[in-house]
């Protein structure tokens, strides 16, 4: 492991796992500029042609960043949200806290934000909501601004749904079909459509002299691991200390490793939610989601 991570560092740890594992069909990667840095001089330096399929997710991240980041709207957005967020936690409305707007790779997430924004214009219009008084003190100017909100939560609806298209079923000629369906909702000048037509074209390209399967276009599976744990840490402290009350038996007398292997062998999932939903109180979770499915819009609309 490299002490210092740049493109010259990375090409040469690709140096060493390529070695070992063979020169690959392609490359799957995010967007990092290092990380295109080093996979570039690894290319140069082998003079291989070794294609490059750019993960959808940060592809798509990149879009939105683009289309709103700078705009007037979203900053008043996201400002709307920072005093609501705050005006919320700590009190017995925490549970339809919006959520939390990350500093780095606050675009990735951005379904969820979407999805929550839309739920709240819906409630705040049913005056006779038991919470409509205190969501109002909240988010008081949250109206103000609901043309953007709907524009912003039918991009965050559309990415979401091609994302679970692609991550799931990989990139073929039925997945591409199905997502450019889907961005016909989106008007001609959104450049999230714009880029993700033209990452689907390239890909598709890509997809066709690479193998006849479908194409793999999401480093979600390569990041397993490190996803498991960026989970942990996202998790709110309630919601980690109500999961680490299992924990507890695993840190108590001397368990070997015979005792822990029969123990997972013979605990089934399914035995272990139901233990959970018996014996640990709501989550803010579990009544955000709750709260939301007793909202019934007024019109036609999508369900969560």
């Amino acid at each position: 492991m490299a002490e210092t991570v740049n493109g010259q560092s990375i090409a040469t740890e690709l140096d060493g796992i390529f070695n070992v594992a063979g020169v690959p069909s392609a490359i799957l990667k995010d967007c990092d500029r290092t990380l295109n840095k080093g996979v570039e001089l690894w290319k140069t330096k082998h003079q291989f042609s070794t294609p490059i399929i750019e993960d959808i997710s940060h592809v798509m991240a990149a879009a939105i960043k683009k289309q709103f980041e700078n705009t007037e709207y979203y900053r008043k957005f996201t400002q709307f949200i920072s005093y609501g967020a705050k005006k919320l936690r700590q009190t017995s409305l925490s549970f339809l806290a919006p959520p939390k707007l990350r500093t780095k790779g606050r675009f990735l997430s951005i379904g969820r934000l979407g999805r929550w924004s839309e739920k709240m214009l819906e409630v705040l219009q049913q005056t006779q909501n038991i919470y409509y008084q205190k969501l109002q003190e909240a988010l008081p100017e949250f109206h103000s601004i609901k043309p953007f909100i709907i524009q912003f939560a039918e991009i965050a609806h559309v990415v979401s749904n091609t994302l679970k298209i692609l991550k799931n079923n990989g990139l073929d000629e039925t997945s591409f079909n199905q997502c450019s369906q889907l961005l016909e909702q989106l008007p001609k000048n959104s450049i999230v459509k714009q880029r993700q037509l033209i990452w689907l074209k390239h890909h598709i390209t890509l997809k066709k002299q690479i193998t006849d399967s479908p194409l793999p276009v999401s480093s979600d599976i390569i990041e397993s691991l490190f996803g498991c744990f960026k989970l942990r840490l996202e998790r709110n402290p309630q919601a980690d200390m109500n999961l680490s009350v299992l924990l507890i038996p695993a840190l108590c007398g001397k368990l070997d490793e015979t005792q822990i292997t029969q123990i997972l062998s013979s605990t089934k999932h399914m035995a272990l939610k139901k233990w959970e939903d018996d014996n640990i109180p709501y989550t803010m979770a579990k009544k955000r989601r709750e709260f939301f499915y007793q909202v019934k819009p007024k019109t036609g609309g999508i369900c969560y």
